[in-house]
């Protein structure tokens, strides 16, 4: 029985590792650490589910040989014991703690300052260029929000990662879950026990295919606004777009565009430092009178989805804690990352605002002259078109596990042949999203909308309310009377922004699918 478990370990390890690092192969690079930008950290989405099939397979496996071999029936779950001499068989948890532990053996681990990498390109991306169109509208306060953002979203971090672990029966504690779907599943279970990680999924997909959307979207305007002279339509432009991003479709693995994360990463650094360059530069007229103290009731709630779509990041957190050297430098690796990101988003959006006032434009560059702004634009467009790939990719795989590759659960047939190649269907799926992207991209041209829409539906979600509800029912017997209170502020102030925030962005996102189609 011992070589029959050992047997069974070591090949679902092999089997996990090789899958693990292809569906990570952006996040550790040859380097050892991820050089992604914050696009890329959502590629982190579709691991979610890692290894869930592995480890189900596993257990029903021990229990049929266990069951064959003594020549009586496997003992129901509820009779399964964990026994110190290791001559009973496994209960969940323990099967599961050691298909992790195989499966990271040989993997490559990260330091706390390249997890720290990690997190700061995951939240001080692309996305940073439409924080001051957010301080249009919200002035101060929206300042504020950008702080206190931050300072939840550190925190919101850190008890989803707490909710992972619990404490064995000798006290100690230890890793029971690997993931985001791991603990919407423990939330819901008994009862809906795979309920909780279909919602997460959902809200997984949304969001990805949202940054797919807001690509193109952000593709065609930079294009239309660098060459205004042009015949050509900021339409015409997301459907040269798209065009490009069309082989995306027939992608088996994110290798050769992986490569590329790591100049992505270091140009959009120093585009982001030519532009507060620059606003620096007109110091001297910078308008402080026109920084409001009262915000646009109508237009603020979309700033709020803005602003907490940039700090998304908890999707992977329980991947990248995972693969940490140490992780129990998490936490302050947590803190100087946001600290570090609060400050330096503050500084862009107020600085970028207070050389434009109230012609800040959504996605800033566009305010750039025109003798610097098309080769700015260029960079950009370039970072986002190699940046597409990585949350479609994640989306498809999703999609794919989820409508197809789900045993007996799933929905259509297997996308794959006998011989890995995809089928017509599979293939249709890819090019499908596509083209959905690109007609959100036609019909919805606006980056702020769609970015505060999403914030406020998934981001807010996934970053607010589902963590702090997640840490009160797992954890809620062993929290102190301020962290039960942080929970619930946090839950309930969450809520209200994302709703508010969903509805304004949903009733602009109305109005210009509507002029758009009298068009």
């Amino acid at each position: 029985m011992a070589t029959l478990l050992r047997s069974k370990l070591s090949n679902v390890a092999t089997s996990v590792s090789h899958k693990s690092q292809a569906k990570m192969s952006g996040m550790f690079a040859r380097m050892g650490f991820q050089a992604a930008t914050d696009e890329e950290a959502v590629g982190f989405a579709h691991c979610d589910d890692l290894d869930m099939e592995h480890r189900q397979g596993l257990q029903m496996d021990i229990l049929k040989s266990e069951g064959s071999e003594e020549g009586g029936e496997a003992p129901l779950e509820g009779d399964i014991h964990y026994q110190r001499d290791g001559t009973g068989p496994l209960p969940p948890s323990a099967s599961k703690d050691a298909c992790s532990e195989l499966s990271g053996q040989g993997k490559p681990k990260i330091t706390a300052w390249e997890a720290g990498w990690n997190v700061t390109n995951a939240i001080q991306g692309m996305f940073v260029l439409g924080l001051p169109y957010a301080i249009l509208h919200g002035g101060y306060l929206g300042l504020f929000l950008i702080i206190f953002a931050a300072v939840v979203c550190c925190y919101t971090g850190k008890i989803l990662i707490a909710c992972l672990y619990e404490e064995n029966e000798d006290g100690e504690i230890v890793r029971v879950r690997d993931s985001y779907v791991d603990i919407a599943n423990a939330c819901c279970a008994p009862r809906f026990p795979t309920l909780g990680g279909r919602i997460v999924n959902v809200a997984q997909i949304i969001e990805l295919v949202m940054t797919c959307i807001l690509y193109v979207v952000v593709s065609g305007n930079l294009m239309y606004n660098s060459f205004p002279n042009l015949p050509v339509s900021q339409k015409s432009w997301s459907i040269i777009a798209t065009a490009v991003l069309l082989p995306c479709a027939f992608l088996k693995n994110l290798k050769a565009v992986s490569k590329f994360s790591l100049l992505c990463t270091l140009a959009h650094f120093v585009i982001n430092i030519l532009v507060i360059a620059y606003c620096l530069s007109r110091a001297r007229d910078w308008a402080w009178d026109k920084v409001k103290f009262y915000i646009d009731v109508k237009k603020f709630p979309i700033s709020i989805g803005i602003i907490v779509f940039s700090y998304t990041s908890q999707i992977f957190l329980p991947s990248l804690e995972g693969n940490m050297q140490n992780p129990k430098e998490f936490h302050c690796m947590m803190n100087w990352t946001h600290i570090a990101a609060c400050i330096l988003k503050g500084l862009f959006a107020l600085v970028a605002y207070l050389t434009w006032a109230d012609e800040t434009k959504e996605v800033i560059t566009d305010n750039l002259p025109s003798t610097i702004r098309a080769v700015v634009n260029i960079f950009l467009v370039a970072k986002a078109l190699l940046s597409y790939p990585l949350p479609f990719f994640a989306a498809v795989e999703v999609l794919e596990r989820s409508l197809f590759q789900d045993g007996n659960r799933a929905f259509f047939p297997n996308c794959y042949g006998g011989d890995g190649r995809l089928k017509s269907w599979g293939l249709t799926l890819r090019c499908a999203l596509v083209v959905f992207t690109l007609l959100m991209a036609i019909y919805v041209p606006h980056f702020a909308l769609l970015m505060g829409l999403t914030g406020s539906l998934t981001g807010a979600g996934l970053c607010f309310l589902l963590p702090s509800l997640f840490h009160l029912k797992l954890l809620w017997r062993k929290l102190l009377w301020h962290h039960v209170f942080f929970d619930v502020a946090i839950f309930v102030i969450g809520g209200i922004c994302s709703v508010s925030g969903f509805i304004h962005s949903l009733e602009g996102l109305i109005e210009a699918f509507r002029t758009n189609a009298e068009d």
